[in-house]
């Protein structure tokens, strides 16, 4: 049996961080302040570009397509952000739905 369990359809949507940004917190780690969301990206969003000063992020790709410096992030693509490096802009060229993963606190500068 695992130890923890979330299923989406529990779970509601809530703002993120900037305008066209929403995230699904699937688990929260108490110790560190990790996080694992779903995160969506409404189409024509820009999310500027910006660092995760406490933490690493991976984002899975579920759906949709964004764009990063001229790289195009489709489904199935594995996107890593190392913590302090500055990474983005994101513009969704779709709406994109992906997993994300933050090994510590989601803050951001």
């Amino acid at each position: 049996m695992f130890p923890y369990v979330a299923l989406s359809r529990d779970k509601t949507w809530q703002p993120g961080p900037y305008e066209g940004v929403e995230l699904m917190v699937l688990h929260k780690h108490e110790d560190t302040g990790g996080l694992t969301v779903l995160r969506k990206f409404k189409a024509g969003c820009t999310v500027p570009a910006h660092i995760h000063p406490l933490a690493n992020e991976w984002a899975y790709v579920l759906s949709g397509e964004w764009d990063e410096s001229g790289i195009i992030f489709t489904e199935g693509a594995l996107f890593f952000a190392p913590q302090g490096v500055k990474h983005g802009p994101h513009l969704a060229r779709t709406e994109v739905i992906s997993l994300t993963v933050f090994d510590g606190p989601l803050t951001i500068v």
